[in-house]
């Protein structure tokens, strides 16, 4: 939305919008349409899901086409008829794909950044026009971090276009260094393993809520601290022993640190703070989170 926003108000005439079809969404189940399409008719701009409409507005006299987290590749027949540009989420050629924000999280990076790139029919393979980096917080979420790229690529694409001409991009720099592949998240990946590091859960909560197992229940968390990183644990996904004495969360030992549950999620339950949670389940120094998947997983246990 913030770009398409940015590009009007800054005076481009936008003669059509492309977006996902719009789709059933909330309790009511009706078809709502998609934030981007949502803003279009706010701003009365042309709507359509159909990508091959694009053709008809380069045939009106549209100079570039944008591309901003489409999630859909654009077919070669369209690129033969208009230029277009894509406002990605990395610093190219790093992370490739359907989820540069997440994936350079998960990996811990220090930073990443925003490029506008050439759009071709290889996957995010185009020559960059601009590239601004930027630090990742160490408790930023994915959610925080994107809304933040997509700022600067807004303030980017409409100082590139400055001039109100395609020629302002100037000249596009071949990408350089190894690539790496932002592959889509899957469900599996948000499954919490207590024998894994500190840091690396803590990544994984801030990318989205991850889950566990407690008393034979699917159990949420949705925000925890990282506490230690120099202890090793063999009984990991225990309840630690100054638990109960913790003014700010829930510390829980991993197989290389601590962290500390701030915000979780119990079945059937609305999200609340993990002291609430503590005062009501009560749990025990050693009780451990994971242990009924773990027990179910076993052959021939009962």
């Amino acid at each position: 939305m913030a770009p398409l926003r940015s590009l009007v108000a800054a005076g481009h005439e936008v003669l059509l919008v492309v977006s996902q079809p719009d789709r059933r969404r909330g309790r009511g189940n009706a078809l709502t349409p998609s934030p981007v399409k949502a803003a279009a008719m706010q701003l009365g701009l042309p709507t359509t899901d159909r990508v091959d409409d694009v053709l008809e507005a380069a045939a009106d006299g549209a100079e570039l086409g944008i591309v901003v987290a489409f999630g859909r590749l654009i077919k070669s027949n369209l690129l033969d008829a208009l230029p277009f540009v894509n406002l990605h989420f990395s610093l190219l050629p790093r992370w490739r794909g359907a989820a540069p924000v997440e994936r350079s999280l998960l990996a811990g990076d220090a930073e990443t950044g925003v490029c506008l790139m050439a759009l071709e029919a290889g996957l995010d393979t185009g020559d960059v026009y601009r590239r601004v980096a930027t630090p990742i917080g160490g408790e930023e979420t994915a959610d925080e971090l994107r809304a933040r790229l997509v700022d600067i690529g807004s303030a980017m694409l409409v100082d590139a276009l400055a001039s109100g001409s395609v020629r302002a991009l100037g000249m596009a720099e071949p990408q350089v260094g190894e690539p790496t592949w932002a592959t889509k998240l899957v469900p599996e990946e948000f499954e919490l393993d207590w024998s894994r590091s500190a840091v690396e859960l803590h990544r994984l909560v801030r990318v989205r809520a991850a889950w566990t197992t407690f008393r034979e229940k699917r159990f949420k968390v949705h925000r925890i601290r990282v506490v230690d990183t120099s202890m090793e644990h063999d009984l990991v996904g225990t309840v630690g022993n100054h638990s109960s004495e913790s003014v700010d969360g829930l510390e829980v030992t991993c197989g290389h640190g601590i962290v500390q549950l701030i915000e979780v999620q119990p079945e059937g339950r609305s999200v609340m703070s993990s002291i609430d949670w503590r005062n009501g389940a009560k749990p025990h120094v050693g009780e451990r989170f994971g242990a009924f998947l773990e027990h179910r997983e076993q052959p021939g246990t009962e």
